[in-house]
């Protein structure tokens, strides 16, 4: 069985820094580039950040270039997004999904069919 599973949610003040983690099973981790996705409540679900099958490509949102950094533990299945200087802004459930397109120079990441359950980030005073 596929499973991803993304944690490390939490309540932060603003400034604050997290860091999500993205367990895998049930698939080969290596073959698949990595994608953190998130949604705020009443808006769209927009793509923060992903990481190609050895690592050796990311890809940021504007809105989180040069704050969050994502990385890859391909002998522990596992995927993080390191987030730093968090603003209220960045308040969202935060989802992991394996990716199906990743193309960096043209700033393309298109999620797949496997996905995480969620984990909620809250930056609040």
């Amino acid at each position: 069985e596929v499973q991803l599973q993304a944690f490390g949610g939490g309540l932060v003040q603003p400034g604050g820094s997290l860091r999500l983690s993205c367990a895998a099973s049930g698939f080969t981790f290596n073959d698949y580039a990595i994608g953190w996705f998130r949604q705020a409540p009443g808006k769209e679900r927009e793509g923060v950040s992903c990481i190609s099958t050895l690592g050796g490509r990311t890809y940021y949102a504007d809105s989180v270039k040069g704050r969050f950094t994502i990385s890859r533990d391909n002998a522990k299945n596992t995927v993080y997004l390191q987030m730093n200087s968090l603003s209220p802004e960045d308040t969202a459930v935060y989802f992991c999904a394996t990716i199906d397109r990743l193309r960096v120079g043209a700033r393309i990441c298109i999620p797949g069919d496997y996905w995480g359950q969620g984990t909620l980030v809250t930056v609040s005073s």
